[in-house]
């Protein structure tokens, strides 16, 4: 059995309920409940070809869709998923019997469910204990965000379900003014999707939230007629400002000591219960909630809860001063990507440098290189993507072509391309020949051409070769889709945007989504959209030497020109 949360429109009731087939039954005795509180106890589902079958449960269905009728939405029902070999009867039983174990008031549940989660248990065994899905405990853990009015409230049933579930999305400040209108009789108070509509559309950005000083803002302010609430008209204006503040205060944070400032996406709450409370010295992290009306909120002295047991992990193995636990700059398909666009650049400048070509070869006959067998670099890409994207580089089709010529010049096999052959001492002799009746200049050429063959990507050579000779990728690479999807660290698009567009445009859009600051970075690149184009860049991951946007490390490349960078003092 599965516990999940099923939209409404995916179920329906089964041939085998034994009420199926008579009309709709009165659901009037629990309808009240259903609507403040919402259906709690699972639906015995299982799936079918047209989404999923109700076997026990057609009272709580048909008042969810009472529900919805007259509200026009609901939530996805909780269900517990059948599977092959189940038995109806005891699923029911067992359900109804953890249902019956916990207690009724939800802020009972997030009492008890707080406490669990201090023992050390996780959602998923809090909610197969209770019978329960994952989102289900989540809900009630969300809880906690309110303030204790409100929390009364709800105990009374002087508020209903839907208010509170918008209410735990909503700031402290936004509770607060809430709570005010609520005690304001003369007030008119948002429930339900008014409220939601109150929280995330159609309300101006209060004065009050800005991280900013007043006297920065230009554009023009409204004020009610008492002059007790003031609200911003320009809100374009009021987000340039506000991302400024908050890239200032970030920086600021990095600057003081702390690990990592981790801007979260506009309306993405924090939710403490998945994180750890972690000092500065011990690698804590500050997280940045933004709101769509504005407000910022900062948490100092988190790690995510998965982060935390990695440390508290490192720790026990060594006993040494704890360091931070962080993620890595880039991701492995990300790191694939650059590297063997890298590798395409640098063996190309090394077919134009057979002198270097000669030493490269000698010095891998010597201290063995992860290709020296002999064979050719596979070039083996992680996604049709990234197999795209090098394969449409200006870097490998010259490469190929150049290729093809030495192939057909030593009379190798042109069916197979490739210089580096399979093992065949015929072939070898009759390549012994060839090259005997070449001259000099041509044999170098070839020498070339086998070092590149076998440059292996993503090595330590390629470090060495790209800097010694200068290598320039820009001229072989240029920013493309697949480049630009497989990044996934809001900080390092910012870093980005800094470079084609300054630190002030990159402040100004600090908390904007991943997707809008890259599609920024594009229109900077391609001098759309108003942006002056950005000429020549290049980022640092591309370059040689390389370097990266953060202090997390993960970068191979980077690390490789670093045990190599006192060898080369003019890179």
């Amino acid at each position: 059995m599965q516990l999940q949360h099923i939209e409404i429109d995916r179920l329906h009731i089964s041939p085998l309920n034994m009420r199926h087939g008579k009309r709709e039954p009165d659901v009037s005795d629990i309808l009240p409940s259903v609507k403040a509180r919402g259906i709690l106890q699972p639906l015995l589902v299982r799936p079918n070809a047209d989404g999923f079958e109700i076997v026990a449960g057609r009272r709580r269905y048909y008042a969810a869709k009472a529900v919805r009728e007259e509200r026009g939405e609901i939530a996805p029902l909780p269900c517990a998923v059948m599977e092959a070999g189940d038995d109806a009867a005891a699923l029911e039983a067992s359900l109804i019997e953890n249902v019956a174990r916990l207690d009724p008031d939800e802020m009972s549940q997030h009492d008890t469910f707080v406490r669990l989660i201090k023992e050390g248990k996780a959602i998923a065994d809090i909610a197969a204990t209770f019978g329960l899905t994952e989102t289900a405990v989540k809900q009630r853990l969300a809880l906690g965000n309110l303030w204790p009015k409100i929390k009364d409230a709800y105990r009374r049933d002087e508020i209903d379900a839907e208010t509170v579930r918008h209410l735990t999305m909503a700031t402290k400040a936004q509770q607060q003014e809430w709570l005010k209108l609520s005690e304001d009789e003369s007030a008119h108070v948002p429930f339900g999707q008014q409220l939601k509509q109150w929280l995330f559309g159609g309300q101006s950005i209060s004065t009050k939230v800005a991280a900013f000083p007043l006297d920065d803002y230009k554009g023009k302010i409204v004020a009610d007629l008492f002059g007790e609430e003031a609200y911003f008209a320009d809100a374009d204006l009021f987000w340039a400002l506000q991302n400024t503040a908050i890239a200032a205060k970030r920086d600021a944070y990095l600057a003081n000591g702390w690990s990592d400032v981790v801007i979260l996406e506009p309306g993405e709450a924090f939710h403490a219960w998945e994180h750890e409370k972690t000092s500065k010295k011990k690698g804590g992290q500050v997280f940045v909630a933004v709101s769509p009306r504005g407000e910022v909120q900062f948490f100092e002295g988190y790690l995510s809860a998965k982060e935390g047991k990695r440390t508290r992990r490192d720790e026990a193995a060594d006993g040494a001063e704890p360091t931070p636990s962080e993620r890595p700059e880039v991701s492995s398909a990300l790191q694939n990507y650059i590297d063997l666009h890298r590798h395409a650049a640098a063996r190309l400048a090394l077919l134009d440098a057979p002198h270097v070509a000669l030493r490269l070869v000698i010095a891998q006959a010597i201290c063995g290189s992860p290709l020296w067998q002999v064979k050719a670099e596979p070039q083996s890409a992680n996604s049709k993507a990234i197999a795209e994207s090098i394969a449409a580089s200006t870097a490998q089709d010259e490469f190929v072509r150049r290729r093809a010529e030495f192939v057909t010049l030593l009379g190798l096999d042109g069916e197979r391309p490739m210089l580096v052959q399979a093992s065949d001492d015929v072939m070898a002799a009759t390549v012994f020949g060839a090259l005997l009746k070449l001259p000099n200049a041509d044999v170098m050429r070839i020498l070339a051409m086998l070092a590149a063959e076998t440059l292996a990507s993503g090595s330590t050579h390629v470090e060495a070769v790209g800097a010694h000779l200068k290598v320039d990728t820009a001229k072989t690479w240029t920013p493309d889709d697949a480049f630009f999807e497989l990044i996934r660290e809001k900080s390092v698009v910012n870093a980005m945007l800094a470079e084609v567009a300054g630190k002030a445009v990159a402040d100004g859009n600090v908390a904007e989504r991943l997707k809008t600051q890259k599609q920024i970075v594009r229109d900077c690149l391609d001098g759309a959209n108003d942006r002056p184009k950005a000429v020549g860049w290049l980022p640092g991951w591309m370059s040689f030497p390389a370097r990266g946007y953060t202090d997390r490390g993960g970068l191979s490349h980077v690390d490789a020109w670093t045990e190599i960078a006192h060898l080369f003092p003019n890179a």
